[in-house]
């Protein structure tokens, strides 16, 4: 007996643990369908969703369906119940008090037939008892064995004179049943008897079945078609999404960047119209990182180029002197002077790109102050005229304005000048640099000019460029010349400044530089 008990639960927990696995497997498989892509996750969504509703309409219709058809079969019930008590009463010359058994065979014959007809025309069966629960009539007389009696709560309520309706389930057929008791008489003086109807609602659970069916039926059709434009959607709006996701990784792979096409849904176009915006903005910053990359090369082959020559001269020379090649003393002191010039050219290189440097990532401080700017011109002019002596050259400051106040950084406007008025000098011999400060509608203008060698018409718009150089510096790379970044840092300067600067040459006569500055008023 316990190997069979304990083989009987060896079975139940292997069913247990099977039927386990199976639910855990279908969960699994469901989860890895719902969370593939949003197509599957529309479509699922929306099919259990319907069915979930299909369920509770049904239950919630069955329900409804079901008190209302108890509901009216109880009155119905009632209804008969208090006919059959009126055709009783009515019925004359009839007893129900128990009587001898060879009175009752006699007498209670005609009841009998009389309540089979009430139960045929009512479809019901009917029970009469007396105040005892003693059964003394009944329309199926074959179900009911002398001295049978009814349920005591039966009792009760005929003792209150209560007409009451209650639900019952069938001892044989577990069928639902409904019970209405009504006393027998017109009031409790009267009242000796009982009588209870007793009814199989058949039909309701028929209808419901019935109902139930074509729910189902109608379900079915309606979730087939349910599925179709669950499809249709769920199509319609993942696709713009795949499009969206495709453009997506194309841009992360360094494809060109595309277009985003307009879409069918609001919320998907203004992701569209977003994606748009940041692939421009991509775009530019490629094309902003492809500039800068090449810059950077630029740079980088300019500054090489650029050290390159000053470095092979002195090179050159040094090794000439270490190597006792040189043994003119005059022919050494030209070498020294020369390796001192390729120095001081190198010392400006260096500062020149570290100004620039700063200039370009914004990392220098401009103090703007008001500057009188005809007493700073006129200080640079006088401590650069010993160099323009040794040119041969003189300089000339022409004041046209009496009130020549601007904003700005008196040490940034002092090194503009002075680069300025320096390459003046260095392309003028034997001439005149003419210094002047005049006052131009709301701005004050400070031009320089030389009539000097000029610039080319072909070089005027490179002269901002980085390691630029005019001809005529190209072709003398001995000399002391500039390192090609003054102009631009004189332009990146007048800028921050809130300046413009521009230039107008002819070769062979010369070049004006004039600076434009707002003009402050002291009011």
């Amino acid at each position: 007996m316990n190997n069979y008990i304990r083989q009987c639960n060896e079975k139940l927990q292997w069913v247990i643990h099977s039927i386990y696995k199976f639910l855990a497997f279908i969960k699994h498989l469901l989860q890895e369908q719902f969370n593939k892509n949003i197509y599957t996750r529309i479509l699922f969504t929306n099919v259990t969703a319907f069915v979930a509703g299909l369920i509770a309409v049904t239950m919630f219709s069955t329900y409804v369906v079901k008190q209302v058809a108890y509901d009216q079969s109880q009155q119905d019930l009632l209804r008969k119940a208090k006919r059959v008590n009126y055709a009783l009463l009515q019925q004359t010359g009839q007893s129900w008090v128990p009587a001898p058994d060879e009175q009752a065979n006699n007498q209670g014959q005609g009841g009998q037939e009389f309540l089979k007809f009430l139960a045929d025309t009512f479809d019901v069966k009917i029970t009469i008892y007396n105040k005892e629960g003693n059964i003394i009539g009944t329309s199926e007389d074959q179900e009911v064995v002398p001295g049978s009696k009814v349920e005591t709560k039966f009792i009760e309520i005929l003792t209150k004179g209560e007409t009451i309706i209650t639900k019952a389930q069938d001892s044989e057929t577990g069928q639902p049943t409904l019970i209405a008791f009504v006393p027998m008489g017109n009031n409790m003086s009267t009242i000796q008897n009982g009588i209870l109807l007793e009814t199989k609602p058949s039909n309701v659970e028929l209808a419901l079945n019935k109902m139930r069916l074509y729910l189902i039926i109608g379900g079915m059709i309606i979730l087939v078609i349910f599925i179709f434009i669950s499809v249709h959607l769920a199509m319609y709006i993942s696709r713009p999404i795949s499009r969206l996701s495709t453009t997506v990784s194309e841009i992360s792979r360094g494809s060109d960047v595309l277009s985003v096409e307009d879409q069918p849904l609001d919320e998907i176009n203004i992701l569209a119209g977003q994606l748009n915006k940041l692939a421009v903005r991509l775009q530019k910053i490629q094309a902003e990182s492809s500039r800068m990359e090449e810059e950077r090369a630029r740079l980088f082959g300019e500054i090489s180029h650029e050290l390159r020559t000053p470095l092979t001269s002195v090179q050159g020379f040094v090794e000439a002197i270490r190597d006792g090649i040189v043994q003119d003393e005059a022919l050494m002191e030209r070498y020294l002077d020369t390796i001192y010039i390729q120095t001081l050219h190198i010392t400006r290189l260096v500062d020149d790109l570290l100004a620039l440097s700063r200039l370009e990532s914004g990392n220098i401080t401009v103090e703007k102050l008001p500057v009188n700017l005809i007493a700073l011109a006129q200080g640079v002019v006088m401590s650069m005229e010993d160099a323009a002596k040794s040119r041969s050259t003189s300089i000339l400051f022409e004041k046209k304005t009496e009130n020549a106040v601007v904003i700005g950084d008196v040490d940034r406007m002092e090194q503009i000048i002075r680069n300025l008025l320096k390459n003046a000098i260095r392309a003028t011999e034997n001439g005149t640099v003419r210094v002047g400060v005049e006052t131009r509608q709301s701005e004050i203008v400070l031009s320089i000019e030389d009539d000097g060698i000029g610039i080319a018409s072909e070089d005027l718009p490179h002269i901002w460029d980085r390691f630029y150089r005019v001809k005529n510096q190209r072709e003398n790379p001995m000399q002391e010349n500039g390192s090609g970044l003054g102009l631009v840092i004189v332009k990146k300067l007048v800028q921050l400044q809130g300046g413009s600067i521009d230039v107008a040459s002819q070769l062979g006569k010369g070049t004006t530089f004039s600076i434009s500055f707002p003009s402050f008023d002291q009011k």
